[in-house]
């Protein structure tokens, strides 16, 4: 089911970092001060969530059309992880098993995909897409327009390019799950109860997840820095699409009716 065209969709051109020095030194502080400048909780969407009347937030459309950008964002950043360069030396993988098994292995055949759907489902929502649907994100940014189709489309690309997409979001997605957790909560208050999120907080799963990325990209980046400046300039193409992920939530809660 397609949504509604509410905006034309935007084109990310390629950021441009500029700095004296090309090296892996300065990896961590920019990748810090595009995460300051890009925090999703600066962003409209969850004050105008957070402050809408419960009635319309309760809407089995809109709680759907939610779930379905919501969800196709985080399916494609997570489906991507499983391309990201530069990590294939035995210690690198076991590493990279580690976030994997933290979002797709969890215990009972669990994943965060099917847990935010459970959580979406028993808010009332009207799943717009199964979850088994949502596999190629070409074919998942169908299903989608404006900003979202973009950053789904996006996605892929820039992770299997360079690891700066993989930092930034990582890095921002505490800040986004806790924004959207008390946003909802106005509404639906045993929702920072339900796994998806209570799980994340309380193991500090998205913390590791940043740490561990910066981590291992500072270590690719000390034996080739070189690739400094694409992976910092992907960094700021990614924040920037995610921004639009945002802003197109936003333009949903504003034209519900």
């Amino acid at each position: 089911m397609l949504i509604s065209a509410l905006e034309r969709p935007v084109e990310f051109e390629p950021a441009v970092v500029e700095a004296d020095r090309p090296d892996a030194a300065r990896f961590r502080s920019e990748i810090e001060a595009i995460a300051e400048e890009h925090r999703p909780s600066r962003m409209p969407f969850f004050v105008r969530l957070a402050n809408m009347p419960s009635e319309a937030v309760r809407s089995p459309t809109l709680l759907g059309r939610i779930h379905l950008v919501y969800q196709a964002a985080m399916h494609a950043t997570r489906a991507a992880v499983y391309h990201l360069p530069h990590l294939d030396a035995p210690a690198m993988r076991k590493r990279k098993l580690l976030i994997f098994v933290d979002d797709d292995g969890l215990p009972g055949g669990d994943t965060h995909h099917y847990q935010l759907t459970r959580a979406f489902r028993r808010m009332g929502a009207r799943i717009l897409l199964d979850d088994e649907e949502f596999g190629d994100a070409a074919e998942v940014a169908r299903h989608l327009d404006g900003e979202a189709a973009n950053f789904v489309r996006l996605v892929p690309g820039l992770y299997s390019r360079s690891l700066g997409p993989w930092c930034v979001v990582e890095t921002l997605s505490n800040d986004w799950m806790r924004s959207l957790a008390d946003a909802l909560a106005v509404h639906f208050p045993w929702v920072v109860d339900e796994p998806y999120f209570a799980e994340c907080f309380a193991q500090g799963v998205e913390e590791r997840h940043a740490e561990e990325s910066l981590n291992v990209t500072e270590i690719v980046l000390r034996a080739r820095p070189d690739l400094v400046t694409r992976t910092l300039c992907d960094a700021e193409t990614m924040a920037q699409a995610l921004d639009g992920v945002w802003q197109h939530l936003e333009r949903l809660l504003r034209h519900r009716g």
